[in-house]
């Protein structure tokens, strides 16, 4: 009698952020899906800081959401505190960021888990994968059990081979107090991967109780906070935690140099590159020695748990070092060490190895995502489970894979920018990477992508109702604007007030109201527009999305039009068996990339790191255009 059934539709290895997210996606779609972990009471752990969004990482979560992924309602669900970051900025740069109950976190991925048809769990390590004329067909355990699977998705993130540095130490591990993950990395080597080494690390854990919050700078929630997910799942915090802040200092700096020498980044012992935004603390004072202080954000773990994460505080040196060093920060001079900070090196696989879905070029399949394919964050995490979990269940039904464009999401920009430019230290997503973020803002995912995520049926009716809701409602309050003259004795009080310059004589409002110096509030001192929006019965969500489509129309329509002219090469296809060596009047370079990378398309292929724009056109001419 067999532990499990004959054949998975999918096997999930691995129940980080991106094995979560797939396992969910795959099981939503109808896909019976095994989700295999080495420890289940660790489903959806915080590995690092306690804290979901930010910086374009909080337009991922909104994504995740939008398409029907779980990201968003677990955020909601166990947030303890809220910001809109960059609010002072243009709404392109707006970006949602919770700080979680590290604890309650895991719990409610569990549960959503658990209640979601389809899916089953088993703990034990993959030791390795079965396959068969270069199609997967399965896992192997620790045990030496064999369990089938028509698509295997890999999301190991820091286990594969991993490796945990704490000063002169090091031991084998995939997370503090957990064991690494072995055989995997060595069954795809055999099967023709390439394979590399990177690092990432995490700070300090201390006692709450120990700290002085009077010597910090308090950082609470905002004021009227929001969520990630669009559903009517999830409310708006109405009670919040703040956080705090301090800094280091030239004293702080003196007592960890005096540990550089027994520092694994800097005597040889780590040579794998870590994530440039996000340097250790001895980094941050090596690469900037004339900055004689750095803020550390003060983090409570959860509602009710005294652990605290010294974020800024990122560190692999001595135990000993680090205690010495955090007792001369401000506020920290009786604190209590919880647990020291460490660095951690892990396998990972150049991601050029992939097909946008994820689906890796040499085995039939088998599919990455995560860290596994050299990105640092939970959120890019989240998102590639995601599209791996959607792809490898429509690829069970025989259907057309998903793939969004650089212009429809950064979850876009994300895989695009791994696949065709690959990575050689830990990528993060950032708005500056992405060349169309005034579409893809923050505000309007649901409207960017439920329907697609409804079409393939993941995303739900109630969802697509919501949309179509606050998509009609939004684009009915755009048009009154466009429809409603204002007078000049109505509007030049508040003109004049806000530095802008009175009107002669009267005007639409939309023409009006795009001026940059006017703002929401300006919007809603007019009789006019705040009758219509109680008598419409809008929410702030259609309010704030009319609003921007008034004062930012015409940046939206030119980014727009830009990404039209763009999506022309996107068409033009590559076939899957051209021959880029019988091109005489490309670069050698540009040859050796575009053989490895085998991009789909001309807009793939221009975006590739030594393909120069004359054998775009070269390569135009030999597609017939």
């Amino acid at each position: 009698m067999s532990l499990f059934q004959d054949q998975y539709d999918v096997i999930v290895v691995g129940a980080g952020h991106a094995g979560c997210e797939a396992a969910a996606a795959a099981a939503n779609l109808g896909c019976s899906t095994l989700l295999v972990t080495m420890n289940l009471q660790n489903i959806a752990q915080m590995s690092c800081n306690p804290a979901m969004g930010g910086i374009a990482k909080g337009q991922i979560v909104r994504e995740i959401d939008a398409l029907g992924g779980y990201s968003g309602i677990v955020s909601d669900k166990t947030a303890i505190q809220f910001k809109m970051l960059n609010v002072s900025k243009g709404p392109a740069m707006w970006s949602p960021r919770c700080q979680s109950d590290r604890m309650r976190f895991s719990e409610e991925w569990r549960l959503m888990l658990e209640g979601t048809p389809n899916l089953d769990f088993y703990q034990e390590m993959v030791s390795g994968l079965t396959t068969k004329n270069g199609k997967v067909t399965g896992v192997k355990t620790s045990l030496g059990l064999e369990i089938k699977a028509k698509n295997v998705i890999l999301t190991n993130g820091t286990f594969l081979n991993g490796l945990i540095h704490i000063g002169d130490k090091q031991f084998g591990g995939g997370r503090a107090g957990e064991s690494a993950s072995f055989g995997i990395t060595e069954d795809l080597v055999k099967l023709g991967f390439e394979s590399g080494r990177m690092k990432t690390g995490t700070p300090p854990r201390v006692d709450g109780r120990s700290l002085d919050y009077s010597k910090m700078i308090e950082q609470p929630g905002d004021e009227n906070p929001l969520k990630f997910s669009y559903s009517n799942v999830t409310k708006p915090l109405t009670e919040q935690r703040s956080c705090w802040m301090t800094y280091t200092s030239p004293e702080v700096h003196d007592l960890l140099r005096e540990g550089f020498d027994r520092s694994p980044m800097f005597n040889g012992r780590i040579n794998s590159i870590g994530p440039r935004y996000c340097p250790s603390i001895e980094d941050k004072i090596n690469r900037f020695a004339d900055k004689d202080r750095h803020q550390l954000f003060i983090e409570p773990e959860g509602w009710n748990t005294v652990e605290i994460y010294v974020n800024g505080f990122s560190t692999s040196l001595p135990e000993d070092v680090q205690f010495k060093a955090l007792r001369s920060i401000e506020g920290f001079e009786n604190v209590k060490l919880f647990r020291p900070g460490y660095a951690i090196e892990y396998d990972y696989f150049p991601p050029t190895q992939l097909k946008h879905t994820l689906e890796t070029k040499l085995v039939d399949g088998l599919y990455f995502a995560g860290q596994i394919n050299g990105t640092t964050g939970y959120e890019e995490a989240a998102s590639q489970g995601m599209m791996a979990g959607i792809n490898a269940a429509l690829k069970v039904k025989e259907q057309d894979p998903f793939i969004l464009k650089r212009d429809e999401a950064y979850i876009g920009v994300l895989i695009d920018d791994l696949i065709t430019k690959g990575t050689e230290e830990p990528y993060r997503m950032f708005t500056s990477r992405a060349e169309y973020r005034t579409l893809l803002r923050q505000d309007n995912a649901d409207i960017r992508l439920t329907p697609k995520g409804y079409n393939i049926g993941l995303a739900k009716q109630e969802r697509m109702d919501r949309m179509e809701e606050k998509l009609t409602k939004s684009d009915a309050f755009v048009q009154f604007f466009k429809d409603t003259s204002v007078k000049p004795s109505e509007a030049n009080p508040i003109l004049e007030e806000k530095g802008s310059s009175p009107m002669n004589q009267a005007d639409k409002m939309f023409k009006v109201f795009s001026r940059p110096q006017l703002d929401l509030e300006d919007f809603i001192k007019f009789d006019k527009v705040r009758n219509y929006i109680e008598e419409h019965n809008l929410d702030d969500e259609i309010v704030e999305q009319a609003e921007i489509q008034v004062k930012y129309s015409g940046y939206i329509e030119k980014e727009k039009n830009h990404a039209d002219k763009l999506s022309r090469l996107e068409d033009v296809k590559i076939p899957d068996n051209f021959d880029f060596n019988k091109i005489k009047s490309i670069s050698i370079e540009a040859k050796q990339k575009l053989n490895k990378i085998r991009p789909k398309t001309i807009a793939q292929a221009s975006r590739i790191s030594g393909v120069s724009p004359s054998d775009v056109s070269v390569l135009l001419i030999y597609m017939g255009r």
